[in-house]
């Protein structure tokens, strides 16, 4: 009979219809909070671990930084009762937490917040503080935001930007900016370019992640004005889960017809990812709108020299000292896949003119590539390792 219910009532229900049930109700049926409970270790760190994902990344980097200041910690995998792909393997838990200790960190955003606190289960949720993991990347968050709001003692964001955007909404609960820990381990340093080796740049990103947000067109774009079809000079485009939208997948591939533009749609592990870092000498990333911009701080951790918009989250760190920021002027939000799109909201259009002269300033300066990539390690290797982030919990008051 579920079954059947499933198929033939609730799947035909409209798509923004059943969001909004499965926010509602799973926030309803949630497990209530313990009033004021306090902060007790360990930290356990829940999330989507096996997904490719901001939020999956996000969880994985927490649980990260805590094992590597030696913090004793554990994990709570929700990947499937999220109904996401389990594309990486699952982090190797510190220890399993003790009944009735323990702060949760939940990477998930307040709309599923019911779903993973009912994954959980009420056993694990019962007499422990529940801290929120959120993630946003326009001036103010939806109306179903709200629903989670109720399901946390206090809210962690990676960046200003997304905390301006959710303290309207949190109901005198703390909101505190949390970057993401990039820095977990040295990374050796770049090799040297092969002679005649193309200069190459790369733009990073996820496909269900609203490609109009990552805006994939106006890096084509920015690349073709400066180098037209020069071979001495490459743009990856490394994307994933593009084949699951057809026709704009079409769309961009049609753009991307050009000998030196090369589209790459895959799911890559953390030891592919670094050898797609290692492949760039610029990271381009004409984005319209950033909660923090994990790409372009992992770029940055490499000592990859990163030109991206000026605006949104990135506007933290982003500064001409260890990357090119690109000005931009703001629009309204239109998303035709529908995550984004907010037209009475505003995000960036950058200014591709200013991007292609970065660029092409950048393939012509080796001095300036070099100074720019050394000083965009040196932040990353200050502002985002594991003591920096432990330290920043424990003044949060976390046990950490």
């Amino acid at each position: 009979m579920i079954g059947f219910l499933h198929r033939q009532v609730w799947q035909r229900l409209p798509y923004g219809l059943r969001r909004a049930a499965l926010f509602r109700a799973t926030a309803l049926a949630a497990p209530r909070l313990a009033r004021g409970a306090p902060p007790t270790p360990p930290p356990i760190v829940v999330g989507a671990l096996r997904t490719a994902s901001g939020l999956g990344q996000s969880a994985r980097l927490c649980l990260g930084a805590l094992r590597a200041a030696g913090v004793p910690s554990a994990a709570f995998d929700i990947t499937e009762a999220l109904r996401q792909t389990a594309a990486l393997p699952l982090p190797a838990a510190d220890a399993a937490p003790p009944p009735g200790q323990g702060t949760l960190i939940l990477h998930v955003n307040a709309p599923l917040m019911g779903l993973a606190l009912l994954a959980l289960g009420r056993r694990r949720v019962a007499g422990r503080r529940v801290i929120g993991y959120w993630a946003w990347e326009l001036p103010q968050v939806p109306a179903e935001w709200r629903l989670g709001v109720k399901l946390v003692h206090e809210i962690w964001v990676p960046s200003r930007f997304t905390a301006e955007a959710i303290a309207p909404i949190a109901g005198g609960r703390p909101v505190h900016v949390v970057p993401h820990p990039v820095a977990l381990s040295p990374v050796p340093p770049r090799a040297p370019r092969a002679p005649g080796a193309p200069f190459t740049v790369l733009c990073v990103l996820d496909a269900a992640s609203s490609l109009s947000r990552k805006n994939p067109e106006g890096t084509i774009a920015a690349f073709r004005q400066a180098f037209g079809e020069d071979p001495g000079a490459r743009l990856i485009v490394k994307t994933q889960r593009l084949a699951t939208l057809p026709e704009e997948a079409a769309r961009l591939r049609a753009l991307a017809a050009a000998p030196n533009i090369e589209l790459r749609d895959v799911t890559l592990d953390e030891a592919g990812m670094e050898a797609l870092y290692a492949e760039a000498d610029v990271l381009l990333s004409l984005h319209r709108a950033e909660g923090f911009g994990l790409t372009i701080a992992e770029a940055m951790r490499r000592g990859v020299p990163a030109v991206a918009t000026q605006w949104s989250g990135t506007a933290d760190f982003l500064t001409e000292a260890i990357g090119v920021p690109v000005p931009s002027h703001l629009v309204p939000a239109e998303d035709p896949q529908r995550t984004y799109h907010h037209p009475q909201m505003r995000w960036a259009e950058p200014d591709l003119d200013a991007a292609a002269q970065a660029l092409r300033r950048l393939r012509d300066d080796a001095v300036l590539r070099g100074r720019l990539g050394a000083a965009a390690a040196a932040y990353a290797a200050t502002h985002w390792d594991a003591g920096s982030y432990v330290a920043l919990l424990r003044r949060l008051g976390m046990p950490a």
